[in-house]
Formats: C-alpha cells, sequence, structure tokens
C-alpha cells in the first residue's frame, strides 16, 4: 500500500469484508449491507462511542457505491461551508455528505437541511436589507450521513427526516485482536496471537484505540526488544504506558478515584466532578463515561453518579456488598 496515503487511510477498512465487529450492522442479511449491496442508500443516523466505526462505515459506503465523498464537522462548519459542499458537488449526483456530530448543528444550518433533505433544494437568501430575495437551488439526489455520540441531542424535526438510525456499540476482545492483526500487517509489525490478545483486552472495547495503543507498543517492541510484539513486550509496552488491565487511562482512574475517595462514592453530580478533575463536562460524558458505565464501574442515577461495588474491588479499596461481574472482565 502507497505509504503517502496518511496512516489513519491505510488503516481504516475500505469494504464491508474488511470492517471486523458490528455484525448486527454490517452483517449478511443485515439491513444496511443489502442496502449498500443494492444501491439504496437511505439517509441515516451513525450514533455511538467515540472511534467505534461511524465514519468508517460512511466511507465504506462511498467506496462501495463509487460515490463522491464529503465530510463536514458540525463543530466547526457553518451555513457557508455546506453552500461551498453543494457548489462542489452539484454536478455529481449520488454524493455521500457526511456531517460528524451532527447533534451539535446550529439550528440555522439544521434548518437549511430540511429542504435539501425532503426536496433536494437548498434556500439561499440573497443581498441584504429591503432588496434581500430568497432563491431555491436545486441539488443533485444526495444521502446524509450524520454521526453523533449522543443521539438523544439530535432534534426530533431533524431525525424525523432520516430513514433509520444505526446503533454502534463497544467492540468485543474477539473482533479487536482481529481489527489488531489486521492493522499489525498493514504496518508491518510482527505481532503474535497472545500479544494482539493483550492490547485488544486493554483497548476500552474501541477500534481507534487499538490502533493507537498497537503504535505505541510497536515504538517500545523497536527500541527495548527485537521489534516482535508478543504478549510478554505488550504487558510490559502498556504497564508502562499505565494502561491498566481494563484498558483504564490515568483520566477514568482520576474520575473513579474522585468519586470513591473524595465524594465516599457518590452519588454526586456531573458539574462537581467537572470541577473536581478539571475537565470539560462533556467529554466526560461522551469520552470517559461510556465504558465506566459499560463495564460496570460506574452508575448513573437520578441523584448523580455512583461508584459500583467492582470499581472499588479494581482500585482494592473495600466498600460494602459485592460487584457485578463485567463484560469487559479480563480474568
Amino acid at each position: 500500500m502507497n505509504r503517502n496515503i496518511p496512516l489513519a487511510e491505510r488503516i481504516r477498512p475500505q469494504t464491508l469484508d474488511e470492517l471486523a465487529g458490528q455484525e448486527h450492522l454490517t452483517g449478511k442479511g443485515s439491513i444496511l449491507r443489502t442496502s449498500i449491496e443494492n444501491g439504496h442508500i437511505p439517509s441515516m443516523i451513525l450514533w455511538g462511542p467515540p472511534g467505534t466505526g461511524k465514519t468508517t462505515i460512511a466511507h465504506i459506503i462511498a467506496n462501495t457505491l463509487h460515490a463522491p465523498f464529503f465530510m463536514l464537522s458540525a463543530i466547526s462548519s457553518g451555513v457557508k461551508d455546506v453552500r461551498e459542499v453543494i457548489e462542489t458537488a452539484k454536478t455529481q449526483t449520488g454524493s455521500i455528505l457526511f456531517i460528524d456530530e451532527i447533534h451539535r448543528l446550529l439550528p440555522a444550518l439544521e434548518e437549511k437541511l430540511y429542504p435539501a433533505m425532503e426536496d433536494y433544494q437548498l434556500d439561499l437568501l440573497i443581498g441584504q436589507g429591503p432588496s434581500a430575495r430568497s432563491i431555491k437551488l436545486e441539488l443533485p439526489k444526495f444521502t446524509l450521513v450524520g454521526a453523533t455520540t449522543r443521539a438523544g441531542l439530535i432534534t426530533a424535526p431533524l431525525r424525523g427526516r432520516f430513514g433509520i438510525v444505526f446503533h454502534l456499540d463497544f467492540y468485543p476482545h474477539e473482533d479487536l485482536e482481529i481489527i489488531c492483526k489486521r492493522s499489525g500487517e498493514i504496518l508491518g509489525v510482527q505481532i503474535d496471537d497472545d500479544g494482539a490478545r493483550e492490547i485488544a483486552r486493554r483497548s476500552r472495547g474501541t477500534p481507534r484505540i487499538v490502533n493507537r495503543l498497537l503504535r505505541r507498543v510497536r515504538d517500545y517492541a523497536e527500541v527495548d526488544y527485537d521489534g516482535r510484539i508478543t504478549q510478554a513486550v505488550a504487558n510490559d509496552a502498556l504497564n508502562r504506558m499505565e494502561v491498566d488491565t481494563y484498558g483504564l487511562d490515568e483520566m477514568d482512574r482520576k474520575l473513579m478515584l474522585t468519586i470513591i475517595e473524595k465524594f465516599n462514592g457518590g452519588p454526586v453530580g456531573l458539574g462537581t466532578i467537572s470541577a473536581s478533575i478539571h475537565e470539560e463536562k462533556d467529554s466526560i460524558e461522551e469520552i470517559i463515561e461510556p465504558y465506566l458505565i459499560q463495564i460496570g464501574f460506574l452508575d448513573r442515577t437520578p441523584r448523580g453518579r455512583l461508584a459500583t461495588p467492582l470499581a472499588y474491588e479494581h482500585f482494592g479499596i473495600k466498600a460494602h456488598g459485592f460487584g457485578r461481574p463485567s463484560l469487559f472482565d479480563p480474568r
């Protein structure tokens, strides 16, 4: 593969068959796979934790259909950006327009999308003041793919204009191991099954983290070992990076230990946690908390966040009650 291509693009799966995991979406006979293979793609929302493949699936749709692909971020894009994309794509029927973090769309931009999605028209305001006038710009047919980590924040009018909503979940270790070995082959890294398994189980159920940890472990292997990644090499490298057996990093531990030690296990409000660990509330809700909830370390209650007995057990802190088993228990 051409090494001039950015690393993220080299590692990214290009077809459904290269994509490991999310079988409920991409497996044989699934709605999404059938739609892609038939070439009839409705506008859709892909929602799930960061790094679980939303952008990759949008790229795969475009690759499979040989369709032009345009990407916007709802955080940084405005009406002007949409107009520029439309100008570029107006002669290309069947384009895929991907909007990341679509729940953050500005109301003015969201309203522009309604006629575009329903009637393939874009309302533009020309001029200023009393002489301003509105014109309708005819658009080629396109498919809008919206990605979000928080589907509940998408407004009802916008959600109602999408044909279907797909949910992506965290990946089991087995799928992450497959991803790790595939990425190792692309990167030219020698890695055995046990080494891939060790990296996979510490990757928080997330392909993006698998690939990040693989690159860092490769660096350790090349500097301190013979370049080959075994379980012992991966274990040593990940321990030195302070990634524990559950894949928890410094910020995860800081959040959990703050709840346990400073607030007696909770319940404690999100705003208080944010102020205590100096982290934005959105980052806590969208990036840190989902995995901690998934593995059974954290509960969201009406009164606030609550550390579970399993979290106490993991950190070696005595607590009342017994922890429940985790889906990601490394033992």
